[in-house]
């Protein structure tokens, strides 16, 4: 059994990785300043200790793996928000390496594909930044780590309202609510939208097996957001776009997929499950 740190593990992905790391007998310690997670997303089994990731060196618990998740994780909002969007990655990074330095942990960071966009704003600044601080003081100092790239993930504890609200739950929610929604810009961006388990099943393999930068853990499939507008049987009006709107996904899974990894959720099948 290892000891495992996830910070960020009340929120969306967080909350699937703590279950599947107890499924498979690890002990599990997350730190949570709860901006975006919930106490209900807690899974019996796991502590949670209140506490922004800046002030981690004060923890006692002495982990084998730290998954990083536990930063800001909106593109468009960023733009509103900037100081938050900040304090809540880029000021929180240096305790992380500290501390997998002391300990001699294994670090998991989660980066952003937004990285390869073309699109720069607050978030994908920030992100962009700590990616290569974190590959170049865990190459100086000798810390293991590898470095994950997420792709539109959607699934089980997703945000569905609220500024935080991620696409495909708010989406359904509109279904549900018989809402007319809002598509920014012309509505033909591309996304290759990810099942939660798919990302948690490559965190832990690359977790167990990866070393370095450049682990892009995202479906094959792409879809539009009008194309998800159409599967989930909506009405819509077109929005003004803005300038952290990315209009392509550029998928980087090739290390991933060479360790074994591969999507096994579909976002059609999904959708059906949660409509009908």
């Amino acid at each position: 059994m290892k000891k495992v740190l996830v910070t960020g593990g009340a929120g969306f992905v967080g909350s699937n990785l703590i279950g599947e790391l107890l499924n498979l007998g690890h002990e599990v310690v997350s730190v949570v300043n709860y901006l975006t997670g919930s106490e209900s997303n807690h899974h019996a089994g796991a502590y949670y200790e209140k506490m922004d990731a800046s002030s981690i060196n004060n923890l006692g618990f002495h982990a084998d793996y730290v998954f990083h998740l536990g930063e800001y994780s909106r593109v468009e909002i960023s733009d509103c928000e900037p100081w938050l969007c900040l304090n809540n990655s880029y000021r929180t990074i240096p305790a992380i390496l500290e501390y997998c330095s002391t300990r001699k942990a294994k670090l998991i960071y989660s980066g952003s594909s937004t990285k390869f966009s073309g699109v720069s704003n607050p978030y994908i600044t920030a992100k962009s930044l700590n990616t290569d601080l974190v590959k170049v003081i865990c190459e100086q100092f000798d810390i293991d780590y590898a470095i994950t790239y997420f792709y539109n993930v959607y699934g089980l504890n997703e945000i569905k309202t609220g500024p935080y609200a991620t696409v495909v739950a708010k989406f359904l929610e509109a279904k549900r609510q018989r809402r007319i929604v809002r598509v920014t810009g012309t509505g033909h961006q591309v996304r290759n939208f990810t099942h939660v388990d798919d990302i948690v099943n490559g965190l832990i393999l690359v977790a167990d097996e990866g070393y370095g930068d450049g682990y892009g853990i995202g479906s094959d499939e792409s879809y539009s957001i009008l194309d998800l507008v159409n599967l989930i049987g909506l009405e819509y009006q077109l929005c003004m776009d803005t300038p952290s709107n990315r209009k392509q996904s550029h998928l980087m899974t090739e290390k991933t997929k060479a360790l074994g990894w591969k999507a096994s959720r579909s976002l059609v099948d999904y959708i059906n499950e949660q409509i009908w």
